[in-house]
């Protein structure tokens, strides 16, 4: 945690830095004057990040007078200090808890519109053993460092879980597939597939999102400095995401995969479309209550807020308001 407050008090200070400029110093895009925005993800291209690709592909950033460049995500890579360097001009913020710690440590920068409703993080079990997520109170649980200060957290607020159930996951299945006891986090379009295709287990999947956990996904964030400087470029950025996401999921992706397996040619064409599947058959981008796409509401904010500082994750002092702004959203 300390190097985490490090890391977000440094980049705050680089985002003071840059002089912002007035809205009216910046023409509104135009496909004659389009606006340069690099994007970048929070890791390597991939379906769940396929409305972006598929704005791009479409055209759907150009009439919107957009010159959308997606820069890669990966290993080591930080978005929140790419943005405070002006490397680029927006940044994908993976879940709540990452843009709600940007707001405890004042750094500048706010979520603009929430592309997935539901935050896909699971929780997996061996076939047969836990009809529940109660039911695996007591047992081994697998989870990377970043999630012990997540969705842990909530985890244990509601379910009575205990730190001495944590085991460390190091993103190789080996321990989850030799404990048939144990279970193990993933990603709901990522790990079990992976687990089922290589070793020929099916595991049961437990979708937090359907068991209560509010947090959004896949965010879209901005400096503070860039939402005063271009209000149209955001909104334009919004508004073309909003139907590229619309068009990957009920359209022809196509286009869009040919773009993600540019960047990222691991993504072969059959996880690609599992991936995608998910993502539809269990409403992670638009919810079981159909909201539009990219969709925030303050009610939820807060539900989530709510939960984390009762846990002392968040003094109860702060704004929830100051992680997010709902002013690019369609009304």
């Amino acid at each position: 945690m300390k190097l985490l407050r490090n890391l977000v008090l440094a980049v705050a200070a680089m985002v003071a830095a840059c002089s912002p400029q007035k809205a009216s110093e910046s023409a509104a895009p135009s496909a004659d004057a389009p606006v340069t925005i690099r994007f970048a993800t929070d890791w390597k291209a991939q379906a769940e990040q396929g409305g972006f690709y598929q704005a791009l592909a479409s055209g759907e950033y150009a009439k919107r007078g957009l010159k959308v460049e997606i820069v890669q995500g990966g290993p080591g890579v930080n978005v929140p200090q790419l943005l405070a360097s002006n490397a680029v001009e927006l940044g994908m913020g993976s879940n709540s808890f990452i843009v709600m710690n940007l707001a405890n440590e004042g750094v500048p920068v706010k979520a603009v519109a929430a592309f997935m409703q539901k935050d896909p993080q699971v929780l997996m079990a061996h076939p047969g053993t836990a009809k529940s997520l109660a039911d695996l109170k007591g047992r081994p649980i697998l989870l990377a460092d970043a999630s012990v200060t997540a969705f842990w957290v909530w985890l244990k607020a509601k379910y009575g879980f205990t730190d001495d159930q944590v085991r460390k996951y190091t993103f190789n299945a080996a321990p989850f597939l030799a404990d048939k006891r144990a279970a193990q986090q993933g990603y709901l379009t990522s790990e079990p597939y992976t687990i089922e295709k290589q070793a020929g287990v099916k595991p049961q999947v437990f979708l937090l999102a359907d068991e209560g956990y509010p947090g959004y996904a896949t965010m879209v964030l901005a400096t503070d400095q860039m939402i005063a400087k271009n209000p149209a470029a955001v909104k334009a950025f919004v508004e073309a995401s909003a139907a590229g996401w619309r068009d990957y999921l009920n359209g022809d992706p196509t286009a869009a995969d040919a773009l993600i397996r540019k960047d990222n040619p691991e993504m072969t064409p059959d996880v690609l479309a599992q991936a995608r599947e998910k993502l539809k058959a269990y409403k992670i981008v638009d919810g079981d209550e159909g909201a539009a796409v990219g969709a925030m509401t303050d009610a939820r904010w807060k539900a989530f807020y709510d939960v984390a500082a009762a846990q002392g994750v968040y003094p109860k002092t702060l704004d929830p308001k100051k992680a997010y702004t709902l002013e690019f959203l369609a009304k």
